[in-house]
């Protein structure tokens, strides 16, 4: 049974967003640069988190999480694609290529539901603010976040399972940027019947789910905020609801785009467009998102900025002053 199941493509060809040879090296510059962008801006989120005490709050604790999901994310992808910039041929192992697969899928699944822990974490803590240190206490943050995360990789793997009993007997090429479902599907040689309806239902139900629980946390935040009387009590309470409301909208509208149709060549060419956004940009804009619209993070920026700055200083004196004595003895 595995041997009449085993897999006779050796590599696959990743064809890329375009095969316009002039287009390569520019290519390369602007996701170098993306790339770039999201591991400084996702790497400093982690640190400033784990540095400032003020921050050792669940939400921070969710978005150090959320913003390592987006590092192993963009990571899972970008250095392959990169390469495949500069190389004339684009190739990617079999084994490789399931490997990026089962990470893309159990990453993508484990975001989807660490978005929803934070819109609990926010929900406890405008709808019950009295019972917050009790429900979102450190066992319970932990507890949520190990869910998300076996959730998540179970689901990879069940899907990395099923990719694998089909079989590829060419032709090789992937019509994408990274092995992505859809397209590697179009290259079965199999029945794909059980794949497509388990990628359909499976991606769509934890897509649903998800932004339901979402969208009900959020419903019975709007309701507790708009019972607030003050203006100003309704302003604080909305800021912190608003740069999760920014990062749910980029990645769920793209993903919705994306997986929410059958596989085909024309599906296949319009999700390249569409992968590009939650692949490189939602990522990216995130670390952007949280640091801009939340005054709890700029204050430790600038704090971290501050301390750097008067340590410099002081070295600078501190410096000059050792000097100076030996300068009387002259």
């Amino acid at each position: 049974m595995l041997k009449r199941n085993s897999t006779e493509v050796t590599e696959f060809i990743l064809l890329g967003l375009t095969d316009r040879a002039e287009l390569q090296p520019v290519l390369f510059v602007v996701f170098l640069v993306i790339y770039l962008i999201t591991v400084i801006g996702n790497v400093s989120m982690i640190l400033l988190i784990r540095s400032d005490s003020r921050l050792h709050t669940p939400m921070y604790f969710f978005l150090s999480h959320l913003s390592f999901l987006d590092l192993c994310y963009a990571t899972n992808v970008t250095p392959q694609m990169l390469v495949n910039f500069l190389s004339k041929r684009k190739t990617i192992s079999v084994i490789g290529c399931f490997i990026q697969f089962h990470f893309f899928i159990a990453l993508v699944i484990t975001d989807y539901y660490m978005l929803t822990v934070m819109a609990y974490d926010r929900y406890v803590a405008i709808c019950k603010p009295l019972l917050y240190g009790s429900k979102m206490s450190r066992r319970v943050c932990i507890f949520l976040t190990v869910i998300t995360y076996t959730y998540g990789f179970a689901n990879g793997l069940a899907q990395t399972i099923l990719m694998l009993r089909l079989s590829f007997c060419g032709p090789n090429e992937i019509n994408h940027f990274y092995c992505a479902d859809p397209p590697l599907l179009v290259l079965a040689c199999s029945d794909t019947y059980i794949n497509e309806m388990t990628m359909f239902v499976g991606a769509g139900s934890n897509l649903t789910c998800s932004l339901t629980m979402i969208l009900i946390s959020y419903i019975f935040i709007f309701t507790a905020i708009f019972r607030i009387r003050s203006a100003e009590g309704r302003r604080k309470a909305f800021s912190t609801c608003g740069s999760h409301l920014t990062a749910v909208t980029v990645f769920y509208g793209t993903l919705f785009c994306m997986y929410l149709r059958p596989p085909s060549e024309t599906s296949v060419e319009q999700g390249k467009i569409v992968a590009v956004f939650y692949t490189f940009v939602s990522p990216m804009l995130n670390p952007l998102i949280y640091s801009l619209r939340n005054k709890d993070v700029k204050e430790a920026i600038r704090k971290v900025i501050k301390n750097k700055l008067f340590a410099k200083q002081s070295k600078h004196f501190g410096h000059r002053f050792a000097i100076y004595p030996y300068c009387l003895t002259k």
